[in-house]
């Protein structure tokens, strides 16, 4: 398909992007459905992926995505980029045999400042499950916190100082030994704490896919549920290698489709690029998304839907810590702040350039509503 300057203007590819995230129209039925869709989604700041679930399941409550991950039917790991990620429980193991040996190849210069070897992480396995089995038996409670497994290992000899606990228990959660499971209650500083459990008694069920077979399955979704998006996105958004990401993208490329813009290849779904021939939603739609949403997070060049001159106000000081973002027709135009606590709990915009006109403010104030609503729920 040919594209037009037209057809890959910023605010079509983001009103595209949009609905191909399910963020316009019904979106989906259910809190797994929606993790599913999108495989992975940005989960560092539990608060923010809450409501990124949310936005993407009308009607739904912050209860309903905690209990997702109390019952195990959506987890939250480290996938990819060693960052947290929600994902549907049975595509974590297959993904990680994907990214984890280049993570774990980047981090292995720190570990030999930390003295951690492979006999150690071995060692900390046994005590972490043993911990958690005990903690099982006696207490009832299916799975043990950071400071209870910290604790087992320095009873064991294992030192925790350092950042050298925190490397031990990634490196069991990149391995498929642990994954992070029930709520365990707020923690004062991030807000909540999730118990880490046994992988194959949490995820007795997992899909196993070759490398090559993975790659093109993790291409497929990612453009599916993000499209328009460049190869060079994917490669950046999972960390599979550019040679290995085109390869992948010669073997699906028939399923896809591309929209050319000069020197650039943006592909996407047969069904998202309907919308071209039907007429793109969302040209009036605002929303007020989550600091670290997928809509801008997924992606390694995101001008499409962000102007560069703007970067910074969604992320002060280029230190990795994304604002809410105000999204309008398919283009970030301001972000937005909490205020207030508790029942006196509020939302303020802070746009861009001067004050959202009066329908974009009363759509704001629609968006605020149904945040906090969530929220409460």
């Amino acid at each position: 398909m040919a594209a037009s300057s037209s057809v890959t203007a910023p605010p079509v590819v983001g009103r595209l992007r949009l609905a191909a995230q399910g963020l316009l129209g019904d979106g989906f039925g259910s809190v797994p459905d929606a993790v599913r869709w999108m495989t992975a989604m940005q989960a560092q700041d539990l608060g923010h992926s809450l409501w990124a679930v949310g936005c993407r399941v009308p009607g739904s409550r912050a209860s309903w995505v905690r209990a997702a991950l109390d019952a195990g039917t959506v987890v939250r790991s480290w996938p990819m980029r060693g960052t947290l990620h929600l994902l549907a429980p049975e595509d974590l193991r297959w993904i990680l045999r994907i990214t984890s040996p280049r993570l774990m190849s980047s981090v292995a210069s720190r570990h030999r400042e930390l003295a951690i070897t492979s006999g150690d992480i071995s060692h900390c396995r046994d005590i972490a499950l043993k911990t958690i089995e005990a903690i099982k038996a006696n207490l009832g409670i299916n799975g043990a916190s950071r400071e209870q497994l910290f604790a087992a290992f320095e009873a064991a000899g294992q030192a925790t100082k350092a950042q050298r606990g925190i490397h031990l228990l990634g490196s069991l959660c990149q391995e498929a030994s642990l994954v992070q499971g029930p709520m365990a209650g707020r923690d004062g500083k991030s807000g909540v704490q999730q118990l880490f459990v046994a992988f194959d008694e949490w995820i007795p069920e997992s899909r196993s896919l070759e490398r090559q077979e993975g790659i093109e399955e993790l291409l497929l979704r990612y453009v599916r549920s993000r499209g328009p998006a460049t190869i060079r996105d994917f490669a950046w958004w999972s960390q599979v290698p550019l040679t290995e990401a085109r390869q992948a993208l010669a073997a699906v490329k028939e399923k896809l489709v591309e929209l050319p813009s000069g020197t650039t290849s943006y592909w996407l779904s047969p069904e998202t690029a309907a919308m071209l021939d039907d007429g793109v939603p969302g040209s009036r739609s605002l929303l007020a998304l989550p600091g670290f949403d997928e809509f801008l997070l997924g992606y390694q060049d995101r001008s499409m839907v962000l102007d560069p001159r703007h970067a910074e106000l969604v992320v002060p000081g280029k230190n990795g810590v994304f604002k809410r973002i105000i999204v309008s027709g398919g283009v970030v135009v301001g972000t937005w702040a909490r205020t207030g606590s508790g029942k006196s709990l509020g939302v303020v915009p802070e746009p861009f350039l001067g004050a959202l006109g009066p329908a974009a403010q009363r759509s704001f104030e629609a968006q605020g509503r149904a945040y906090l609503k969530f929220m409460e729920g």
